[in-house]
Parts: C-alpha cells; structure tokens; sequence
C-alpha cells in the first residue's frame, strides 16, 4: 500500500470541494487524462465518475466508484482500469493549526492483474504518482474560493 500525506494551506471544507467535484479529477488525479461523465450525486456513496486514463491510443477508459463519504473528513474510492484491475483509495482530511488541511492519500490494488503481481516496486510508483497528485491537489484548493 502507497501512503502520501501533505499539508496543504486551505481548510478541510475547501480541500474537500475539490474532491466533491467530480468533473476536476483529470486536473489533479495523475494518469487521468479525460472526465467522460460524473453521477449528479457524487461524491455520495455509490455514484460514479466515468474517466479514461493513460496517453492515446493507448487510453483505458473505466469507472471510479464512491464506496465511503464523510464530507470534510475522509473520501473512499474505487478506481476501475480494467483489463489492468482496480484499486481502493482512500483520502483522509484533518485540521492543522494555521486552518490548513493534513491529506493523506493510502491506496493499494485491490483486484486483477495489478494487484496478483504487487510488488514493492508499484508501491513506489504509486508513492511519487500521489505526491503529485497531492501537489495539484493542493494548487487547485489553494486558488478557488468556497461559495
């Protein structure tokens, strides 16, 4: 399992606007290069966001699944790139001093081919994927206002 954490200089609610939009994943997920569709209710449990990853034509195009939210504290998520397989990400909030945002990011393959051949070597692929996820994450929520 792959376990990033950064503080970012935003509150929880402000960090977590971005999670909740759905349509933002392809600026600030690396590998996601296209948003083809996003339930109305996400990021309510069951709802799903429809996304296409990696360069074409080479592009896999799947689904991401809500499995847990409690807004401002932590999102669950289940990523689909079949015929590759699937991963469990979690994404947990918490409050810093100075109204700042500790996130930390824990993903792990979960199903098909990825997860049969886990090795260490994915887990630090996936380790510098998400700290660049966490940097985008953090420039989006930085330069938006809640409203």
């Amino acid at each position: 399992m792959a376990v990033v954490q950064r503080v970012i200089p935003a509150p929880p609610d402000q960090v977590f606007a971005v999670l909740a939009n759905g349509w933002s994943y392809s600026d600030w997920v690396v590998g996601t290069v296209h948003i083809r569709d996003v339930d109305e209710h996400w990021p309510q449990p069951g709802a799903r966001l429809h996304h296409t990853a990696g360069p074409w034509p080479l592009s896999l195009s799947d689904t991401t699944t809500v499995i847990s939210c409690r807004p401002d504290d932590e999102l669950t998520l289940r990523a689909g790139l079949w015929p590759l397989g699937e991963a469990t990400i979690v994404f947990r909030l918490a409050s810093t001093p100075g109204n700042g945002t500790r996130v930390t990011i824990a993903e792990s393959f979960t199903g098909g081919p990825l997860h049969w051949i886990r090795t260490k070597l994915d887990d630090l692929v996936l380790h510098h994927r998400n700290r660049e996820t966490l940097r985008r994450l953090s420039d989006i929520a930085t330069r938006q206002t809640v409203g």
